[in-house]
């Protein structure tokens, strides 16, 4: 039985069947419609969510499979005083796989020792977001056509940021990646991630505070919301809400080929007018979501198209 816990579970090899298969079933569905008949997915979401959530069960759904969970930490009996230990023990009976979203790092890894089912991180407070850097991978494949020999730029919140940190950890096993880091000196890449990750795989990177700095050399722009539930006090929030903001003047320096990503929800730092720029490329990402989390679903139920 396998996890999907950390982006790393997969190797590069794995990862880039699984992106085949997505694109196979963004292209034609049909196939994969009666798949996972018969089949339950958990969905045990400690956290708020919007896309995430209903991305795993439209997956599910679309597979032709079910769906349980809750959507809340106080909808289920962790307001109790449960574990995740024995949440999990318990839920293995109802449900084939698991989706978990928690506040705290490591809970699904917790999780996966103690389940009967596949657990997938849906992510794990500002550690990592796995499904979602399979989602940012292939969306930059299809708008580049490749994962690597690229410049892509990570902005805003890369401190908490756990779904820049999994795509860094991801990217930088393709090779010949640069990373451009733009955001404010108190919300920049943790030491952790730049010893394991960028130092230890001698990726080149250099830091910049404003986006106007480093638009021109970049193919992919990677936006992210300052992260209000992160924050210790609303000073410190309020103080850099808008540090980086993304509008239609900034992005004319820009490369005409170049792919705006963003994982939502989307707060300010992109302004409104940007999403009428072909360049803007958050809700196909959104889409492309589905599409994978259904291939995810089948690998690791073990299930081909009927």
């Amino acid at each position: 039985m396998k996890h999907l816990i950390d982006p790393l579970d997969f190797t590069v090899e794995e990862t880039l069947e699984l992106l085949e298969l997505a694109d196979q079933i963004a292209l034609d569905s049909a196939p994969y419609a009666m798949a996972c008949r018969g089949k339950i997915l958990a969905t045990l979401f400690y956290e708020p969510s919007t896309r995430t959530r209903l991305s795993f069960e439209s997956a599910m759904l679309r597979l032709g499979g079910s769906v349980l969970g809750f959507a809340s930490a106080e909808s289920s009996s962790v307001s109790k005083g449960e574990s995740v230990a024995d949440t999990i023990r318990a839920v293995s009976c109802y449900a084939d796989i698991c989706a978990m979203r928690h506040p705290k790092e490591g809970a699904p890894l917790v999780a996966s020792h103690y389940s009967g089912i596949p657990v997938i991180n849906a992510g794990d407070g500002g550690h990592q977001h796995p499904t979602q850097t399979l989602t940012d991978l292939m969306t930059i494949r299809r708008k580049r056509g490749r994962l690597d020999q690229m410049t892509i730029g990570l902005c805003g919140d890369l401190k908490f940021g756990r779904t820049v940190h999994s795509l860094m950890k991801s990217l930088v096993r393709f090779g010949d990646i640069r990373f451009v880091l733009i955001s404010p000196e108190e919300l920049r890449v943790p030491d952790y991630i730049m010893q394991d990750v960028l130092l230890a795989h001698s990726a080149p990177y250099r830091e910049v505070e404003t986006l106007e700095e480093a638009m021109p050399e970049l193919d992919i722009l990677y936006m992210t919301r300052i992260q209000k539930e992160r924050f210790f006090n609303e000073e410190d929030y309020v103080r850099l809400k808008d540090s980086c903001i993304l509008t239609a003047d900034k992005l004319r320096a820009a490369k005409s080929d170049l792919a705006v990503l963003h994982p939502l929800p989307r707060v300010n730092e992109i302004t409104a007018e940007v999403d009428n720029d072909p360049r803007a490329a958050y809700f196909e990402q959104a889409q492309n979501g589905v599409y994978v989390r259904m291939a995810l679903i089948l690998k690791l139920l073990e299930v081909a198209a009927c």
